[in-house]
């Protein structure tokens, strides 16, 4: 039993740690930059989807971080997010129930 805790804890401090360091990665451009700059693609909107709960969170303290990026390429950067968000759910997905 308490080894089961301590591994428990150890994941969660170890995806802790990756998603912190994933969320330090997050670039930020004003919006009138963004809308001139580089277009983000599918690759961009299946990293910027992965880091949305990360993004949301500093996004309430900080205005200058946004959990979507304006200036897109439409629809393949929407498919990249919806597929990089969907991900929270696959990794919080139903486990093997063991009898």
């Amino acid at each position: 039993m308490k080894n089961n805790l301590l591994s428990k804890l150890l994941v969660f401090t170890a995806l802790s740690i990756i998603i912190f360091a994933l969320a330090s990665c997050a670039g930020v451009e004003p919006v009138q930059e963004c809308l001139k700059g580089k277009q983000y693609g599918f690759l961009y909107g299946l990293l910027h989807g992965f880091i949305t709960p990360v993004s949301f969170v500093i996004s309430l303290f900080d205005d200058n971080v946004a959990i979507y990026a304006v200036n897109n390429r439409g629809g393949w950067y929407d498919l990249g997010f919806l597929l990089g968000s969907g991900g929270w759910g696959m990794l919080a997905g139903n486990k093997s129930k063991r009898k």
